[in-house]
């Protein structure tokens, strides 16, 4: 049986069905797992996406024909059956299940397996063959429980608060900024968001999501800047508009701060690991509850993860793709001495 799903210099294309997966390229028919800029782009003719996330992709793409499908609805194109299913990765992010001639492919899109306040948990989907992200896909990778990361994020911030400085969290506008909303103590002081980020949580709220009050600086006084905490994209970083706030601390909250010397060459205060993807373990328990004997890994660290499961008796190969990362639009990716470091780690993983 030929596959379902190949690799194409447009994208990730369903042969049967006729249509794309998060393509690079413009084409007639895509289906969309989330609204990430890698993953979602202008100039196809049909967009096809879960519910939750059409009126993020309005907001980013602007005038698209597009059409939104309820998580766990089934669609026909070409005979294949399409349904999406939740990633837990951002709101709207969905994992695309294709069923055709009783054969069932899952694509993940990017997924995590920790639920969070801001979107629907990832939901495992049985299949056939699971093609899956390793953004973070090295055994070093381990997150701690977000709710521990908020607790730090909030002493931080109150310690800040106490000795009369702003303090400056930095994290992707889409999704970690709402994300890091969702896990702050708004009786701590004011809660300001940079002009990237507060038209997103709008349509968070929009949604359903509970999300603290959030003002512009120039709604807040003074005075209270000095207890606030700024919520902003990395290339807030060093701008006029940040320095706005005098004497302030600043953070960063990505995965990647977990490797040493991210921090530093980031230049920041402190760093707080916190990713929307998922880690190791996670990795290794959404492919097994898939119960799928087949694998293909994407965008991340593919040739480990491939041995890895190969090892474990599963059919692993790669599928090169152009899908960058959105947490390395938050950091600088790791440095040599640091890859080299991780791909050691790597050679023994551990289940």
């Amino acid at each position: 049986m030929s596959d379902m799903v190949i690799v194409r210099k447009e994208g990730l294309y369903c042969v049967p069905g006729e249509f794309y997966i998060d393509p690079w390229r413009p084409v007639a028919r895509a289906v969309i797992t989330h609204a990430h800029s890698d993953h979602a782009r202008y100039g196809h003719g049909h967009y096809l996406a879960a519910a939750p996330g059409v009126n993020i992709l309005k907001s980013r793409l602007g005038d698209i024909n597009i059409q939104g499908l309820e998580y766990g609805t089934q669609v026909v194109h070409n005979g294949v059956h399409i349904s999406l299913h939740p990633a837990g990765h951002v709101l709207g992010s969905a994992q695309v299940r294709m069923e055709h001639r009783g054969e069932v492919w899952v694509a993940s899109g990017d997924y995590k397996v920790e639920a969070d306040a801001t979107c629907a948990p990832f939901e495992p989907v049985r299949c056939d063959t699971f093609i899956t992200e390793s953004t973070f896909g090295l055994p070093i990778y381990r997150w701690q429980p977000q709710a521990e990361v908020y607790a730090d994020i909030n002493a931080w911030w109150a310690r800040n608060a106490e000795q009369g400085r702003a303090s400056i969290l930095l994290g992707y506008s889409f999704g970690k900024a709402q994300r890091m909303l969702s896990g702050l103590d708004p009786s701590i002081g004011a809660i300001i968001c940079h002009g990237a980020v507060e038209p997103l949580n709008r349509v968070y709220r929009e949604a359903g999501v509970a999300l603290p009050d959030t003002r512009m600086v120039t709604d807040v006084a003074k005075a209270d800047i000095r207890r606030a905490i700024v919520l902003a994209p990395p290339s807030a970083a060093g701008s006029p508009w940040i320095k706005r706030f005098g004497d302030y601390s600043d953070a960063f909250a990505s995965g990647w701060m977990l490797l040493r010397g991210a921090r530093r060459r980031r230049g920041v205060d402190r760093g707080f690991v916190l990713s929307d993807h998922a880690d190791w373990p996670g990795l290794m328990s959404a492919i097994k509850a898939t119960g799928a004997q087949r694998v293909i890994v994407t965008h991340g660290s593919i040739p480990v993860m491939v041995r890895w499961l190969c090892q474990n008796g599963l059919d692993a190969s790669g599928f090169d793709t152009e899908y960058g990362d959105d947490e390395a639009e938050d950091t600088l990716p790791p440095e040599p001495t640091e890859a080299a470091e991780a791909a050691k780690a790597a050679e023994v993983p551990h289940a």
